[in-house]
Parts: structure tokens; sequence; C-alpha cells
């Protein structure tokens, strides 16, 4: 699986990757809030990521690929780039391992996210905002280590330890209409396209992602990676800069049904109403699919039930007056 033929992870991956993580992560809880639906016109189900370990949805990837390691290839660590949760969840799954982890991250990585990954144990290697400079010092770190690249999305073994959100929820919750999933560089989205359509195929996969970023969207459309069209970090979702992946988009043309985009200030209303009425701490990314929900593109489906992942909780509490 971890190699890069054209196919992509399928369900017996992700029924073996839950066996892998199942000691190491939490089965997160689902929970919904009268106020959200009402928002939504139908009932909303949290799948709650925002309560896994690291804070985020990333764990389960990142424990996949670090434990489907070999014990040679273990002994020299792992390597990545990332500015924020999957910097995070690798740190803490090496950790687990006993094995060093290098983290390349930007330099306007948010301050909490960099905190946490010094305090997993991780390795900081700083690079220039550009994903050239990631890319590049990711793979100087990887020589001079022999570490093993771990991806932060683009890469089955970290798509199948997602998609093992999708087989928590749809066991927590039958008859569901619609999954709606935030979308960044794909690899969640994937990995739950791949399981909920081999589980149940008439339900429905919905990317949500900022206006701001559409790149997912437009890539849907045009049938080719498309790369952003002006600044991301325009957007407040910081968690869903990232452009999609040469592992991530065919998952996403083939099964994915849907990808909404939303405004900023819908954004910033999804936020407020998770934590004012839900008493739910997330970040901007994950108020993205509540935004989704509450959008007349995806109320004018007419699904009655539907799931919506809240895929991370690392809010910066410093940014939180100008966030809302």
């Amino acid at each position: 699986m971890p190699g890069s033929n054209s196919e992509h992870p399928t369900i017996d991956d992700i029924r073996a990757a839950a066996r892998r993580i199942e000691p190491h992560i939490h089965r997160t809880p689902v929970l919904t809030c009268h106020a959200i639906d009402e928002a939504a016109g139908c009932e909303v189900f949290l799948k709650c990521e925002n309560l896994q370990k690291v804070g985020a949805f990333k764990a389960r990837g990142a424990s996949n690929a670090v434990f489907s390691l070999t014990d040679a290839q273990a002994d020299h660590g792992v390597v990545t780039h990332s500015s924020g949760n999957h910097a995070q969840a690798l740190a803490w799954a090496a950790g687990r391992r006993g094995i060093p982890a290098h983290i390349v991250m930007p330099t306007n990585a948010p301050m909490v996210k960099k905190k946490a990954v010094l305090g997993y144990g991780g390795i900081v290697h700083d690079c220039e905002p550009t994903l050239e400079s990631r890319l590049k010092i990711c793979q100087r770190v990887a020589e001079e280590t022999g570490g093993t690249v771990i991806p932060p999305y683009d890469d089955d073994r970290v798509i199948a330890g997602q998609g093992t959100i999708a087989l928590e929820l749809l066991g927590q919750v039958p008859d569901l209409d619609a999954i709606v999933v935030p979308v960044g560089g794909g690899g969640m989205i994937a990995g739950i396209a791949i399981c909920a359509k081999a589980l149940s195929p008439r339900l429905e996969i919905i990317g949500a992602e900022p206006e701001l970023v559409d790149d997912a969207a437009r890539s849907r459309t045009s049938g080719r990676i498309e790369p952003h069209t002006g600044d991301p970090t325009r957007t407040i979702a910081d968690g869903l800069r990232t452009t999609l992946g040469e592992r991530t988009f065919p998952v996403i043309q083939e099964l994915v049904d849907d990808i909404i985009t939303v405004p900023e200030a819908a954004i910033r209303e999804g936020l407020r109403l998770v934590m004012e009425r839900a008493k739910l701490v997330i970040e901007p990314s994950a108020a993205v699919g509540i935004a989704a929900v509450r959008s007349d593109s995806l109320r004018s489906k007419g699904h009655r039930r539907i799931g919506v992942v809240l895929c991370g909780g690392n809010l910066d509490l410093d940014a939180l007056p100008s966030l809302l």
C-alpha cells in the first residue's frame, strides 16, 4: 500500500489501520446540538476529532504510518513537513514508538502548534513559508538522518488511517444521508470516501472548503490539480491552505460527490455557533464544515441526517478575538 501505484487504499486497508492504531488513539464521540440542527435545517451529527489525541484527526494517519514501519525503518526515525496538526501528530506518534521525529515547519506556523510539536518531543527544523522551501529542507533532513518521510496527506498509509473516522462514524450513527468533510490536502476526505462508499455506496461525501482557497472545488471541475489563485493565508482556516496531492486527487475525483465553498464570514459564524451552543473548542478549519451544512448549496440537497467531521481543536486562544 505505501507504494506509488495507481490504486488507492481499500476498505481492507482501512480496517487494518483501525486494528493497528486502536491501542493508541481515541474512539471519538459523536455529539448533537439542537441549535446547530436548527441552523442547518436537518439532524447534524458532530464527529468530534477535536477531542482526538493531539487535538486533531491527524493522529490517525500519523499513527498508522509510524506503526506500519519495519523495525529497521523505524530505527532512523521519521521526517515530515507540516505547519500544524500533522507535525504534532507525527511527533506524538513517533514518541509512542520511541523513535525520533524531524519536523520541518514554516516560520509563520502558529506558535501554539510549534510549541506542541516540541512538547511531544519533535525536532523542529525551520523553513521559509513556501512549499519549495518545505520540500527542499525535508529532503535534506531525510538524506542526513535516513528517516522515512511521512507526508502530511499524500500517502496511502495516512489516507487509510484517516479513513478510520468513517469506520467509526458509520458504526456510531446509522442511516446517514451525507458526511461533510473539510478539505485541505485531501487525505481525510479521501480516506473517508473510500470507507463510506465501500460500506454505504449511496451515502454522499461532500467536501467543505473556504472560498479563498477553492483549489479542490476547481480541481474537481477541471479534472486536474489546480493551484491557489491568491494568497492562501487570507483564510482563517489555516489547516486548509494546502493544495490536493497526487494520491488524494484521483480518489476525490472518483468518490467525492460535491465540494461546497464557504465565505470567511460563514466560517466565523460557524466557529462561534459551535463554541457558544455546542460548548466545544474547535479550530477555524473545523468550522468550515459547519458553515457548509448551513449553506443554501447543502440545504437544497434535502438531506435529513448529516455527519460533520470537526477535524481539530487546536485553537490559538490569543487569536480568538480576531477570529470571532
